[in-house]
């Protein structure tokens, strides 16, 4: 299993990026899929994710109301909207997927992992 993430850019605090994730090898419908990020100097962490039929999502605190997840299953795509981006969002940007039932926010809990994307985000 593939992932291809893209999307990643230089943006101004309050600007938008979409990020995209392209999935292949596998049966994509049966993935829970998520993106995690990661800063200079600290750990991955979650930031949202959503279930095969995209009925449940799950975001972290800092991203709900600002960022917004979802999937094509169609087109083996997953999507991260950012809106209102701060400084605090700047990192690399990872899509990541499952193959289990239920949403996780641990970086562990899944199996298969794109190279990352670049969000920078300027005062």
């Amino acid at each position: 299993v593939q992932l291809q993430a893209s999307g990643g850019g230089l943006v101004q605090a309050g600007g938008s990026l979409r990020l995209s994730c392209t999935v292949s090898g596998g049966s994509f419908s049966i993935y829970v899929l998520g993106w995690f990020r990661q800063a200079p100097g600290k750990e991955r962490e979650f930031v949202a994710a959503v279930s095969q039929l995209g009925s449940n999502t799950d975001y972290t605190d800092s991203a709900k109301g600002r960022f917004t997840i979802a999937r094509d299953n169609a087109a083996n795509a997953v999507y991260l909207q950012m809106n209102s981006l701060k400084r605090e969002d700047t990192a690399v940007y990872y899509c990541a997927a499952l193959s289990g039932w239920g949403i996780s926010k641990s970086s562990g809990g899944y199996h298969y992992w794109g190279q990352g994307t670049q969000v920078t985000v300027s005062s």
